[in-house]
């Protein structure tokens, strides 16, 4: 194979991952072009690599030509790419952000090593249609209906049927109660009451936190 070539696969293997890259640095990802584009361009190197071992190898020793495995390396590569992808990821309370930033990782790898193997039309079609997932489906996401699961957290003064009607103002607001926890403090006569909701909306609803604090003994309410 011409050097040229080489070239050629490690160009277009950098070009496709700064391109998914630039997409996740516009909205504000840890990972952003200069990392996507190195472990592009960084799997095409390695699938290159790869060839050229088994070719040169071919050429020394042709007896032992079929024992060589050009998947060896490319394989190691994948495995490798787990702990970036791991790295991403980040849990917070009841969240976890990133996972779609691990499998793009993930999927740029893939395309470096589809391009230097020389499959040209295919890394660059796996690109854009990474690109149409990651941007299109957002406009579809916008406009879903879906669950969302929240925690909600209420001081108040410890009176008779405080309870029941924050509960049936939830239920107004379309708010299922999952669970429930109540804590008393006997010395200032307070209640903290902790709610799990589940609503399907577009969004989250927050209209409800002001109907709450009008309550009657509602002194503090928290969502989170």
């Amino acid at each position: 194979m011409p050097y040229y070539e080489f070239f050629l696969r490690l160009a277009l293997a950098a070009v496709l991952g700064g391109i998914i890259g630039l997409e996740r640095e516009l909205h504000g990802r840890p990972a952003g072009i200069r990392t996507y584009l190195i472990l592009s361009l960084g799997s095409a190197l390695l699938m290159v690599l790869s060839e050229y071992l088994l070719f040169s190898f071919t050429l020394k020793f042709p007896g032992l030509a079929a024992q060589g495995d050009p998947a060896r390396i490319a394989g190691q590569a994948i495995t490798g790419v787990g702990f970036l992808g791991a790295g991403v990821i980040i849990r917070y309370k009841d969240s976890i952000r990133g996972l779609t930033t691990a499998a793009c990782v993930w999927l740029v790898c893939s395309v470096g090593l589809a391009v230097g193997a020389g499959f040209y039309l295919v890394g660059t079609a796996t690109t854009l249609l990474t690109l149409t997932a990651l941007i299109g489906l957002k406009v579809v996401e916008r406009k879903m209906r879906k669950d969302w699961f929240e925690t909600l957290e209420v001081e108040a003064a410890d009176r008779p049927g405080l309870l029941p009607q924050v509960q049936d103002l939830l239920s107004r607001q379309g708010l299922e109660v999952l669970s429930f926890g109540l804590s008393r403090n006997a010395q200032t006569q307070e209640l903290k009451a902790t709610f799990n909701l589940k609503t399907r909306a577009v969004k989250p609803k927050r209209e409800f936190l002001q109907d709450l604090l009008e309550v009657e003994g509602v002194r503090a309410v928290h969502l989170s």
